[in-house]
């Protein structure tokens, strides 16, 4: 199945933007997307936000200088000042928020995942397009300017045909304890799992460096179902997998092994190869979130007897208030806001939209189903 939004008119910059889910606080709107905007400034404006009542709206809009606050999203999305929805809180009230902007005729960025499974995605992508505006989702890892460095090596022939690709990390979350306020991270039926929220950002960056998988399979397990809340001590049950083990194939033939470990490694917290016919590539990073950390590329070709670090070229910085800030949590988001900004104004088709969240939701329905049953699922490249 294939979404295709209509096209839209151009809009004029700064593009609008209004948040749902901005706390005074603090959080993800907080920490990532409005120093983001900030950065990208004259391309966008924060011109609203709401939260989950009047009076913390007013708080927020006082802390933060933004005009219109509101205790309720459907007000916000009312707004003609506003021409961007961001949609930034848990994955289950997805589904409602980016349905009520898309009804009000509103372009929007729903962060990862877009929805609470393949169904729910297929529903609002279909719905953007019937709406004929701009659904976009937060997959912000693909804009890294290392990751895209890294994809064009790959292009260019830096390590000649890729033979196979190796992937372990830790999801970070997801281990023995956790932190009050992220209880739901441990239901399963949330949709907000290790297997869509840190695997789903980074398979995605896997997918934009060496194309989409045709073939999996997989195994998960939840091998912590007792897990401890690291504040209070009191213990509770955990469904969500913390481990999960992909294997499978490449549109280029090249076999791919991904693993994913709930909590931290004393060892090894990502480590990425890419091995060709002439070279190897090497990613490393901090944890497994890759669109939130720096990232270190090192490469190896040809006579080369050991690896060398490779620096990314200054023209990947699309954002020069960014430079030298990989460690911020809006660093790579920014660029990915950068492509969006792009894609409203000039009417491009670069930032993932509902589109291709639809794919990613399918190559992760696909590893669930493959863990459950046992079986190799095919997929459409």
């Amino acid at each position: 199945m294939s979404f295709t939004v209509s096209a839209a008119e151009p809009l004029q910059s700064p593009v609008g933007v209004g948040i749902i889910g901005l706390s005074a606080r603090g959080g993800w709107a907080a920490r990532a997307h409005v120093p983001a905007l900030e950065a990208l400034k004259g391309k966008f404006e924060l011109r609203a936000l709401s939260a989950s009542s009047a009076e913390s709206a007013r708080a927020a809009g006082q802390k933060y200088g933004i005009p219109l606050a509101f205790g309720s999203a459907e007000e916000l999305v009312r707004r003609d000042e506003v021409d961007l929805v961001v949609v930034t809180v848990k994955v289950p009230h997805h589904r409602r928020l980016v349905e009520a902007a898309l009804h009000a005729g509103k372009n929007v960025l729903c962060e990862w995942p877009l929805a609470n499974g393949l169904a729910e995605a297929e529903q609002l992508a279909g719905l953007a397009a019937r709406a004929g505006v701009r659904g976009f989702v937060g997959l912000q890892a693909r804009a890294s300017p290392a990751l895209r460095y890294t994809r064009d090596l790959v292009a260019e022939g830096y390590v000649g045909e890729v033979l196979s690709t190796s992937m372990i990390a830790s999801g970070g979350a997801w281990g023995p304890t956790f932190s009050s306020g992220s209880e739901y991270l441990l239901d399963r039926d949330n949709g907000a799992t290790m297997l869509t929220i840190p695997f789903g950002h980074t398979i995605d960056a896997l997918s934009t460096v060496l194309g989409e998988f045709t073939e999996t399979t997989a195994t998960t397990a939840v091998r912590r179902p007792r897990v401890t809340n690291a504040e209070t001590g009191e213990s509770t049950t955990m469904t969500t997998a913390d481990q999960v083990a992909v294997t499978g194939v490449l549109e280029t033939g090249a076999v791919a092994s991904v693993h994913y470990r709930g909590g931290s490694s004393r060892g090894t917290n990502f480590h990425w190869e890419i091995n060709g016919t002439d070279g190897d590539l090497i990613v490393t990073a901090p944890s497994g979130h890759l669109q939130l950390v720096p990232v270190t590329l090192h490469g190896a070709r040809g006579n080369d007897a050991r690896l060398t670090a490779l620096a990314v070229p200054d023209t990947y910085e699309w954002v020069p208030s960014t430079a030298g800030r990989s460690d911020e949590p809006g660093y790579a988001l920014a660029h990915a806001y950068a492509d969006l900004h792009d894609d409203l104004t000039e009417g491009t088709r670069t930032a993932p939209d509902f589109g291709h969240a639809v794919r990613r939701h399918r190559l992760l329905d696909s590893i669930d189903r493959a863990a459950t049953t046992g079986e190799r699922f095919r997929l459409d490249p």
